[in-house]
């Protein structure tokens, strides 16, 4: 499904890279909670996404009742405010000339709106380029949903976040990463940055560099003490923007830093040097 993108990332109305038409108020965040939440499924029956959302819901949900449907019973309820919507789509941003395509996570209210574009979006979450193999995201699912849930019972307690930069809320936690330790992909480091007596010049805290399935028993397992990495860039395909750089919580989903850049010329498709350099302020 294809939307131009006129929602916000996790409804930050200050972030640069986005233009909203339809900011959610806070009777949307409050009338949230009275819905039924209808969450899309993939039409491909085979795709690893499907197996993994509902897993991540049946463990996590717990705001309001909820349902899995297909693609095609979301376009008939869409325009039904008796439902919201947790659902997988590719977007890009308005007036992007690197044409670059994005798959994002989003919880929409149903309503008058009859465009996906035009749905009051209550939080969103990049998962990954278009094109990207979904095994890249999919293992911290549950993660996502939970934060999400979390992004929505802070902003209906403190609906004046809606009008606030978000991301100075949550970039707030980043001097708490040094009680944590750092899980991370060694693939997902710059090469200033890839080895453990590397990262120790810049960052001193605790980094153990692991494998996917050490960060879904991490998640699973609900380690307090351990902290991962999203990262949402271009990978292998073609085209090359935004690099997404989210650090969260295995056990709470929390944000503990939330940042981009621009891929090129020295800035990779990777977690930075400058990263760790913010983290050790």
């Amino acid at each position: 499904m294809n939307k131009i993108l006129s929602l916000l990332l996790i409804c930050l109305s200050s972030f640069p890279l986005f233009s909203q038409e339809h900011l959610p108020s806070a009777p949307d965040y409050q009338h949230f909670y009275q819905t039924k939440t209808l969450v899309v499924l993939e039409d491909n029956i085979m795709c690893e996404y499907n197996d993994k959302i509902k897993e991540a819901i049946d463990q996590k949900w717990k705001l309001t009742d909820y349902e899995f449907i297909s693609n095609e019973e979301f376009r008939k309820k869409k325009s039904d405010s008796n439902y919201s919507f947790l659902v997988r789509s590719i977007v890009h941003f308005n007036k992007d000339k690197t044409k670059a395509s994005y798959n994002f996570l989003s919880l929409l209210l149903g309503g008058q709106a009859t465009d996906i574009s035009d749905m009051p979006d209550l939080c969103s979450i990049p998962l990954s380029y278009e094109g990207v193999n979904e095994d890249g995201f999919t293992y911290k699912l549950s993660s996502l949903v939970q934060f999400i849930q979390n992004h929505i019972d802070l902003v209906h307690e403190n609906p004046n976040i809606i009008s606030e930069n978000v991301l100075r809320y949550y970039n707030k936690n980043n001097t708490e990463t040094k009680g944590k330790t750092l899980y991370l992909l060694a693939s997902e480091l710059d090469s200033d940055v890839n080895t453990i007596s590397k990262i120790r010049k810049v960052y001193p805290a605790k980094v153990k560099l692991v494998g996917p399935d050490e960060i879904e028993n991490a998640i699973r397992n609900k380690k307090e003490d351990v902290i991962f990495l999203h990262k949402v860039g271009p990978e292998k395909t073609k085209n090359k923007a935004r690099c997404f750089k989210i650090l969260i919580g295995a056990a709470d989903a929390k944000f503990y830093y939330f940042d981009y850049h621009m891929v090129k010329g020295k800035q990779t498709d990777r977690f930075l040097e400058s990263d760790f350099k913010k983290l050790a302020r």
